[in-house]
């Protein structure tokens, strides 16, 4: 058997400590998934090492994506594509003689 270094497993489990994740407050077994219900509250909860406690609340999916991921809030730049030179890709035309 091919198992996992108990440190590596250790580390890997360390790395995840203080995310956060939120989950929508719905009743019973409905939809659980966010773009279900994007007006439905949000319970946000953060991996403590063993399990995910609770951590905060959001009036909405807008407001959860707003606290999950702050660094998306700034206005990202548009940046030039690449431009496809000449070559002899294999998806490219052949040259026309």
């Amino acid at each position: 058997m091919d198992d996992e270094p108990l440190a590596e497993w250790a580390e890997r489990r360390d790395a995840r400590i203080g995310q956060l994740r939120a989950v929508p407050l719905v009743t019973g077994d409905g939809p659980r998934a966010s773009h279900l219900n994007p007006d439905a509250p949000r319970a946000i909860q953060r991996w403590n090492g063993h399990l995910w406690e609770p951590y905060g609340f959001a009036a909405n999916l807008a407001e959860a994506r707003r606290l999950l991921f702050p660094r998306a809030e700034t206005a990202a730049t548009p940046e030039e594509s690449p431009k496809l030179g000449r070559g002899t890709g294999r998806h490219r035309k052949p040259p026309t003689p």
